[in-house]
């Protein structure tokens, strides 16, 4: 060969390579021996509609390929039901013009398919990654397509906080007590300003590298879970962020909801069980849009959905993921939801997925639960739901006076009489506040008597507990001052602060009598059966005393909870189905044995959590 063909020879590759490279194909790469057996790829680059596409592999299958309204986009489906973990070429051919992208299909992990999912033993720690700790500052500053700026003094920038700071503190993490970490969205975000907190999708398969790099996410779980701890991924399926390609090049007219003119969505959620719902009110909220920034998908199209799906999967397949939380849960397509938890239940057995319904009435949440009675559509397959109605409820609850009919920790006690409306108590998840609602505490507390009152109801009662992060510091917090002001910087996660809240000697005396409370109960809770797993009953609160135990194979754990600012003397004969044979209980929180044969004296605010001998 000349040399003159030899360099023409070299060009030619080097354009094709280039070219290869320029082509974006979603998901990246894909598993042999998954239980689904058709895989969507979706091809974007320029013109790439106007080639025709083959593959290398005999035992892989085009069984369709469309082109949409945008030239630069093709969606291939690929049956790989007999295919074996190999790398394999596809062929994008155009007359002469000719680009190969070489195509992986890994070994599955066999151990993907039991993957050890969250529960009611676990306790969730919601963490706003950009605000925990900046682990990493070289990638703070980093070149990004969308202008923005890191400024820890302007609320809505970002912060720096990444995985890396996660990962640094996992041992924090684990000393503290719980045992699940449920991260708001990590996935990238390029779009102006930052999108600091995550819900704006600009790359479903990509880490906002201001976080980190999917390497270091993988990494987390596995590091996570070396240390007892799961770890539950956020996502989004109802929007993305308006600087995704999508939106930018959108593939087809029907793509998104409302595209030609701006709808904002109405928020009502009721429509879906309410009997006299109109068909307008109804569009409006799940094709209404949240805010300008944040386009709605359309989950109708069969594309779309496929995509959503598939990424998921591809997220818990890729990292082992233990659980998913998926956002603003009913503005989704209704239908391709069912299809969705379907197709993870297909692949992974007793996964655990929590959706949030945010829905102000028991009733309301209850109907988004799997097996609800309530639900007069097509059972929602989705496991696990979040009660807001508590959350909203403890705001006031268990800081105002408790009568016997009304207020305080009353209102406690009647909402939890509304528990049996769901098919599956132990699958709802329980939370005092998280990034979307104001602190449990507004101001910082002079007196802990509420705060410790709220914890042991939070940790003691059936469901899935959540904290959210600086909860055991006392972290406060209004979201009507600003987002930010309920979405603070951990002190001490970022080099030079002047204050290390992650240390015992860096916090008040105040903060470390609420850090070690929190911590004595989660290590108490933890491996705690009659907690996790136990049955529930409680007494009408009498004299603004609440009283409720627990118990499962005779085995017993009663709370007691004095709701007033005054000294309380109860008899002890009203609770004798309770009590039976029992004279004394230890007391996990003062450490002593109580006796419980006439009254029990209890000093104002004051908590037990009993367990009878």
């Amino acid at each position: 060969m000349s040399k003159k063909i030899t360099l023409l020879f070299i060009a030619f590759f080097a354009v094709l390579t280039l070219s290869a490279q320029q082509l974006k194909v979603d998901p990246t790469f894909w598993w042999s021996g998954m239980q689904e057996t058709e895989l969507q790829l979706m091809i974007y680059g320029d013109g790439i509609a106007n080639y025709t596409t083959s593959v290398t592999a005999s035992d892989v299958t085009i069984k369709e390929s469309v082109r949409l309204a945008s030239p630069n986009y093709q969606i291939i489906y690929l049956d790989i039901s007999k295919s074996k973990a190999q790398k394999f070429d596809i062929l994008f051919t155009d007359g002469d013009k000719q680009i190969t992208y070489q195509y992986e299909l890994k070994e599955r992990d066999a151990k993907r398919k039991n993957i050890d999912t969250f529960n009611s033993s676990d306790v969730l720690y919601l963490i706003m990654p950009d605000r925990f700790a900046n682990g990493n500052p070289a990638n703070d500053n980093i070149k990004m397509n969308m202008p923005y700026k890191v400024d820890r003094k302007d609320p809505n920038a970002r912060h720096g906080g990444d995985i890396q700071g996660i990962s640094n503190n996992l041992d924090y993490l684990s000393d503290l007590g719980v045992t699940a970490v449920w991260l708001n969205p990590v996935l990238e975000n390029d779009m102006e300003g930052g999108s600091y907190h995550g819900y704006a999708t600009t790359d479903y398969y990509k880490v906002d590298p201001r976080f980190g790099t999917n390497e270091e996410y993988a990494q987390l779980v596995e590091d996570a879970n070396q240390k007892g701890l799961k770890v539950v991924m956020d996502i989004i399926f109802n929007h993305c962020g308006s600087d995704h390609h999508w939106v930018t090049d959108i593939p087809s007219a029907d793509w998104f909801n409302n595209m030609d003119e701006y709808v904002q969505t109405s928020h009502i959620k009721e429509v879906f069980f309410d009997n006299y719902a109109s068909d307008y009110d109804t569009k409006k909220l799940t094709d209404g849009w949240f805010v300008p920034t944040m386009p709605d998908l359309n989950q109708r199209n069969r594309h779309v959905a496929k995509y959503l799906i598939q990424n998921s999967i591809w997220w818990i397949e890729y990292t082992g993921i233990n659980g998913i939380r998926q956002d603003t849960y009913p503005y989704a397509d209704y239908d391709m939801m069912i299809d969705w938890c379907e197709a993870v239940d297909k692949e992974y057995p007793a996964y655990n997925i929590v959706g949030e319904a945010w829905l102000n009435n028991p009733i309301g949440t209850a109907f988004w639960q799997k097996d609800s009675k309530l639900n007069n559509k097509k059972n929602t397959q989705l496991k696990t739901v979040m009660d807001f109605k508590l959350m909203g409820l403890s705001h006031s609850a268990f800081s105002e006076e408790t009568g016997d009919w009304g207020g305080g920790l009353y209102n406690i006690y009647e909402h939890m009489s509304y528990d049996y409306i769901y098919p599956d108590i132990y699958h709802v998840l329980r939370f005092l506040d998280n990034h979307d609602t104001d602190r449990f505490l507004k101001e910082m507390p002079t007196d802990l008597s509420s705060y410790k009152q709220a914890i042991t109801f939070l940790l003691t009662i059936p469901g899935i507990p959540q904290l959210y992060y600086g909860t055991e510091l006392l972290m406060h917090g209004n979201k009507g001052r600003s987002d930010g002001d309920i979405r603070l910087d951990v002190p001490g996660g970022w080099i030079g602060d002047k204050e290390n809240h992650y240390s015992r000697e860096g916090r008040s005396d105040k903060q470390n009598e609420a850090f070690d409370y929190l911590q004595k109960i989660l290590k108490w809770r933890n491996g705690n059966d009659i907690i996790a797993n136990g049955k529930m009953k409680h007494y009408a609160v009498n004299k603004g005393v609440y009283l409720y135990e627990r118990y499962i194979n005779n085995k017993k754990v009663v709370v007691v909870m004095n709701g007033t600012n005054n000294n309380v003397e109860v008899e002890m004969d009203r609770y004798a189905e309770t009590l039976a044979n029992s004279t004394q209980g230890f007391d996990v929180v003062s450490n002593q044995n109580i006796q419980l044969s006439n009254t029990l004296k209890l000093s104002p605010r004051q908590t037990m959590i009993l367990e009878l001998n």
